[in-house]
């Protein structure tokens, strides 16, 4: 099948990522509920691993090793940590061998196949790295969402060049992934407050909370503080739902750490956040230059607990540590948020469907609280009546804020398409296109969800746009696109208001 709206000046390229099954990471496994006399399943396997003899022990963790060690890395050392998760339900701890720890380790451990069920929704940002590149290169770096068992959502990377006549190469994935630790976290009063804002409402008992901190503080120094809420809690109204969601808040915001020796396509971000238990969705990464031009990359996702969904944000300057926390504001409602790469009038600035169905410009003061957001495009063409979205953070051109768009249309298509913002005032629309940029044809129809071409970013290389996307939420694949084209068409379509 054709597409009804071809354009010679966007190109379909032969790169196609596919889930791979045999990509797994290790996690705690817990078996199941207490037996019928309520005894724990734990405690039973663990006294069967205590009655196998030395020589049964020392085997079977031989072959475990053979057959999961170069699948993984530090095997050994995760063993050991999920032996001492449960180490409390031994009564003789220094009486068992190095290697009857790791087996028991091992009983409480799992494969958990990160691609299971799908790769897509992919964004494109330059690589940290340029150096060692003939002239005309780039080397980018993709974040893409990877979904597994229990249909949960991580963060994965893929890397690869595209030189100056636009041939792409993507780097040899490595056969292992690794799963960061996280680090100790300080936490911001001032993101608690608007936080709570929308959370709690009233304020006597936040303030008393956090007046009491400093500017910055500690999960240890919160603590504290709860603890002295809940010994009031007789005399304080609503002082148990003040501290539920403090303690959401600080169960939010945490931050993680690579090993600096881990290839970066190891690399892997699982939730681990409260708001994200369910999966970690659909990251926009932009390569943002602050108030002294340092660059830093920023990522808006989207997190799900099994119910609610909240805009979150992700931030690193190496990939290698990365912090996150949840957004507030009006402006941060509801999926898809995507921040600009750089400052505007001095403040910072997104993409925002907080209305779940059109696009709308939303500005902060500090990253983390965006205002009620300004509309500036709504849906009209037939392909995307249903809703609009964005498809990543706006690129900056002279003729304006270059981005791309989703709408969906009849039979719940997904299609991609494109608007022009004003640089200085993003709210004010110059042109929008009426057709689809890009719309699902042939093998990209069909898939976990039809129809369905979307993505969270792209990248600029010269006079081409690199677009990575997802087909129907089940693989990836890269178009590019010949910006002056695109450009041209945009300045020259109708200027109307949404």
């Amino acid at each position: 099948m054709t597409p009804l709206f071809d354009r010679s000046w966007v190109r379909r390229t032969d790169h196609l990522l596919q889930p791979d099954l045999t990509r797994v990471v290790s996690t705690l496994f817990l078996p199941g509920q207490e037996t019928e006399t309520g005894e724990s399943r734990s405690n039973k396997v663990i006294h069967r691993v205590l009655e196998l003899s030395d020589d049964e022990v020392n085997i079977k963790l031989a072959r475990l090793t053979e057959s999961f060690g170069h699948r993984h890395r530090g095997l050994r050392s995760t063993w050991e940590r999920h032996f001492e998760l449960v180490v409390h339900r031994l009564d003789d701890v220094e009486s068992l061998t190095n290697n009857r720890r790791l087996l028991i380790g091992a009983y409480f451990t799992q494969e958990y196949a990160l691609e299971g069920a799908a790769l897509f929704n992919p964004s494109m940002v330059p690589h940290p790295d340029q150096s060692g590149l003939p002239e005309g290169t780039t080397r980018f770096l993709m974040t893409i969402r990877a979904v597994g068992e229990g249909h949960i959502s991580s963060i994965e990377f893929r890397t690869g060049t595209i030189d100056e006549a636009n041939v792409i190469v993507l780097d040899p994935l490595p056969s292992a992934a690794a799963v960061a630790r996280t680090v100790p976290v300080t936490f911001s009063r001032a993101s608690f407050r608007d936080q709570l804002r929308e959370l709690v409402g009233e304020r006597t008992n936040v303030d008393f909370v956090l007046d009491g901190l400093p500017e910055f503080f500690t999960r240890h120094d919160l603590d504290g503080a709860l603890d002295d809420l809940h010994d009031q809690r007789l005399t304080r109204g609503k002082a148990e739902r003040t501290r539920a969601a403090l303690q959401l808040i600080a169960d939010c915001t945490y931050s993680t750490e690579f090993s600096e020796t881990t290839p970066l396509q190891e690399r892997v971000i699982m939730p681990m956040g409260r708001s994200e238990s369910q999966g970690m969705e659909d990251a926009r990464m932009v390569r943002f230059s602050g108030y002294d031009g340092t660059p830093a990359y920023l990522g808006t996702y989207t997190a799900f607990d099994g119910r609610n969904v909240t805009t979150q944000l992700m931030g690193t300057d190496d990939f290698t540590r990365f912090s996150f926390e949840r957004l507030s504001g009006p402006g941060s409602k509801n999926k898809g948020m995507a921040i600009f790469p750089r400052l505007i009038a001095g403040r910072y600035v997104a993409m925002s469907r907080a209305d779940r169905e059109s696009n709308g410009v939303t500005t902060s003061t500090d990253l983390r609280h965006w205002e009620r957001r300004v509309l500036v495009e709504a849906p009209h063409e037939p392909w995307e009546i249903v809703q609009l979205g964005n498809c990543g953070p706006p690129i900056e051109t002279a003729a304006g804020w270059l981005v791309l768009t989703h709408g969906v249309g009849p039979m719940r298509e997904y299609s991609i398409g494109a608007i022009l913002l004003d640089l200085d005032d993003p709210t004010v629309l110059i042109g929008r296109l009426t057709e689809p940029l890009l719309s699902p044809i042939g093998s990209e129809r069909s898939g976990y969800v039809s129809n369905v071409v979307y993505s969270c970013g792209a990248m600029r290389h010269g006079s081409t746009l690199v677009l990575p996307y997802g087909c129907s939420d089940s693989r990836t694949r890269l178009a590019l696109v010949d910006i002056e084209a695109l450009l041209s068409e945009l300045t020259q379509s109708s200027k109307g208001t949404p």
